[in-house]
């Protein structure tokens, strides 16, 4: 850290002078317009850069399926607008799991193909992407998707079923793209400036979209284990339609918890959703003890179920705290 004493100049202007080594590693010089960023009671000065395409390349050799696809991934969420692939020779393979992975993501496309090189560019404007936009997409799908999950489950319904596991990709490309905002929010003040939200908030979105993701995995877990199943015991069905309505509840209760505009009403949704979760606890247990009577195989199957819809709900309470949280007086 190093100080400066603030000093007037003409009688009306306060000046600072700026560090010579930052000034210097940053190509500051006299003439130089620099940005800056009020958050608060800090500002934040950043050397005027021009609005530019991040590129970026990885040497993928010897990378297959997932592995590639997880390459790809990770620089998009970096921020790479421009992904350079690279290796002696791309794969027939390789190609494959690169448009796999292209198909996983939002607005990405394959723009170039040699022997030796494929690359793949975000067509979006960075500017037009909102997080609130993108969690409030994923707080639809994962709600609908747990519940035509049950849906499915109860009326054994295999289309169904498969319409959930299909729905995950869509919370899946919307969680990367929260967290592609989000790391931006950490690199740059003009992103957060663009964004037209707070960075603090920006954490409390991506922290929730984090618990969305989760719910739409349990949504499919659900459906996998409905298609394995056949008719359901008319009490268990009864038991597990409550505990998905208990669950639906606290999930609903937390998000508008987490998108309330008034403190006191965040504050009274997020109590409400995290002492519900208490009683769902022993809601699932009085489940458990009415599957015992099943056969084993499907007294198993439906304990996940049961547990899935429990830890459901548990995300649910942690978006709840994240509300509580965002709601909070800030120092």
């Amino acid at each position: 850290m190093e100080t400066r004493k603030v000093q007037m100049t003409g009688g009306s202007t306060y000046t600072v002078s700026l560090p010579k080594t930052w000034a210097t590693e940053n190509d500051v010089s006299s003439g130089t317009t620099v940005e800056f960023y009020p958050e608060g009671d800090e500002l934040l000065l950043t050397p005027e850069r021009e609005t530019r395409r991040q590129k970026g390349s990885i040497d993928v050799s010897g990378l297959e399926d997932e592995q590639l696809m997880r390459a790809v991934m990770t620089m998009y969420v970096s921020g790479f607008d421009i992904i350079r692939l690279e290796a002696s020779r791309i794969t027939t393979d390789q190609r494959s799991a690169i448009r796999d992975a292209t198909q996983r993501l939002v607005g990405v496309e394959v723009i170039e193909e040699t022997s030796d090189s494929v690359v793949i560019q975000d067509l979006l404007d960075s500017a037009e992407l909102s997080i609130v936009n993108a969690v409030t997409r994923m707080r639809l799908i994962a709600q609908s998707m747990l519940e035509d999950a049950v849906r499915a489950l109860v009326e054994n319904d295999d289309d169904i079923a498969h319409d959930v596991i299909e729905r995950d990709d869509d919370v899946d490309r919307l969680w990367l793209v929260v967290s592609r905002i989000f790391r931006a929010t950490l690199r740059s003040p003009r992103a957060v400036e663009e964004l037209g939200v707070s960075r603090e908030d920006c954490f409390d979105f991506h922290s929730s979209a984090r618990q969305l993701e989760r719910i739409a995995d349990h949504a499919v877990k659900i459906s996998d284990i409905a298609l394995k199943l056949d008719d359901l015991p008319a009490d268990v069905a009864d038991a597990i339609h409550g505990l998905h309505a208990e669950a639906g509840s606290v999930f609903e209760q937390s998000m508008d918890a987490l998108f309330a505009e008034e403190a006191d009403e965040a504050n009274r949704l997020g109590h409400d959703a995290l002492a519900a979760v208490v009683d769902i606890d022993e809601h699932t247990r009085r489940i458990d003890d009415k599957l015992r009577d099943l056969e084993p195989a499907q007294a198993q199957s439906l304990g996940l179920i049961v547990d899935s819809l429990s830890r459901s709900a548990d995300y649910g309470g942690n978006i709840a705290e994240t509300a509580l949280q965002k709601a909070a007086p800030r120092p």
